[in-house]
């Protein structure tokens, strides 16, 4: 489907079609989206969880689950109108420009966006991707899948919306994975379609009694309304370690730990720090939020020694003001959640830290997206 004369249009007019995809914050749980820890972890729950008056969930205790909030740090992505035939990819803060003909993409890692135009079908169109906010990518906030989330969005859009919103998830999580871009799970992907304080529960083969679910599926739990938004921001901060590494070498530690009595011990252990999470989250019981990420910190260090790395100090100084300090992702890109009891608190921590490391300020944001001059008028 050449769809290059309708951007042409959409271009005269000044409207072309664009989304806008949100980063995220992730914490205790993080790593349980995994498609490896889905399905090792997961076991059927004695009760289906059909009480929706238990705001607690608490037959979802035992199951993988993870804590998306999302922020106001990521991507947008315009498509222009390109050669009848052709289909073509550009980041701006990369540098680098990928073009091929539509319906012969090579599935490779350099390709994976252009392989992502190319399953929908679509063709005289270029995606152009630009990073809201200069040097954010690749610091562990989930921005390469935040990228490949809002590509999918964006040409789903384009092709007519023949996906749903899990095929959506299940489609970014997949192609990025499997064509080699990054260990990813489903959290981040899910965070750019849904948005807000979310409590996601996975279902690695889809939700039971449901035949139109499968991979990408959760359960959804709104923990914060945005009115409370401010609450959660006042006690949490992030900062930049300047400390980088590929996340996928911690990824692979922890994956391999899952082959073993002890590392799969130490992994269930984390099921139940993340539902206290969610728990302290909900309730904004804001010192158990710190004990369970603490706790959830000390299992992922157990299980690989590096994962602290570059991370240490903030961490001490975050332990004198009875806070907790977080490497966001896998560690990887140097970002650090610091999670405060309370604003003064905080406050000390950022003049304590403030000379040495860099704070990403942000926002917390209801929407995981937004979609801009969209549906495109095909007229």
């Amino acid at each position: 489907m050449d769809i290059s004369p309708l951007l042409k249009i959409a271009s005269g007019r000044n409207q072309l079609p664009a989304i806008i995809a949100y980063n995220r914050i992730d914490g205790p749980g993080s790593s349980l989206d995994l498609r490896e820890f889905q399905q090792s972890l997961w076991r059927l729950p004695e009760t289906s969880g059909s009480n929706e008056s238990d705001e607690s969930a608490l037959w979802t205790e035992a199951l993988p689950r993870t804590i998306g909030i999302t922020i106001d740090i990521g991507t947008r992505i315009e498509a222009r109108p390109f050669d009848p035939g052709l289909i073509a990819v550009r980041s701006i803060e990369y540098g680098t420009e990928s073009t091929a003909r539509a319906g012969h993409v090579i599935p490779t890692k350099e390709n994976w966006l252009l392989k992502i135009l190319d399953v929908f079908g679509i063709s005289g169109v270029m995606f152009v991707l630009h990073n809201l906010r200069p040097g954010i990518h690749s610091l562990g906030l989930g921005g390469s899948a935040t990228a490949t989330t809002g590509v999918v969005i964006l040409a789903n859009e384009l092709a007519g919306r023949p996906l749903s919103s899990p095929q959506v998830i299940s489609l970014a999580s997949r192609m990025e994975q499997d064509l080699g871009v990054s260990l990813t799970g489903t959290q981040e992907q899910a965070n750019v379609v849904y948005g807000g304080v979310v409590d996601y529960v996975w279902f690695p083969w889809g939700i039971p009694e449901r035949a139109d679910s499968g991979y990408g599926s959760c359960l959804r739990y709104e923990l914060l309304q945005k009115k409370d938004y401010p609450e959660l921001e006042q006690r949490m901060a992030v900062f930049h370690s300047g400390h980088t590494r590929a996340s996928t070498d911690v990824n692979s530690v922890w994956m391999k730990a899952l082959s073993t009595a002890e590392g799969y011990q130490l992994h269930q252990t984390k099921i139940e720090i993340a539902y206290r999470f969610r728990e302290a989250i909900r309730l904004r019981k804001w010192h158990e939020a710190i004990e369970a990420t603490r706790k959830y910190q000390e299992v992922r260090t157990k299980l690989c020694s590096q994962y602290m790395e570059g991370s240490t100090e903030i961490l001490g100084f975050a332990e004198q003001n009875d806070s907790a300090a977080f490497p966001l992702g896998a560690g990887g890109g140097g970002a650090v959640l610091v999670l405060a009891p309370d604003s003064a608190s905080l406050q000390r921590l950022r003049q304590e830290l403030s000379g040495a490391y860099r704070e990403i300020n942000f926002r917390i944001l209801e929407n995981g997206h937004d979609l801009i001059n969209l549906p495109l008028e095909r007229r």
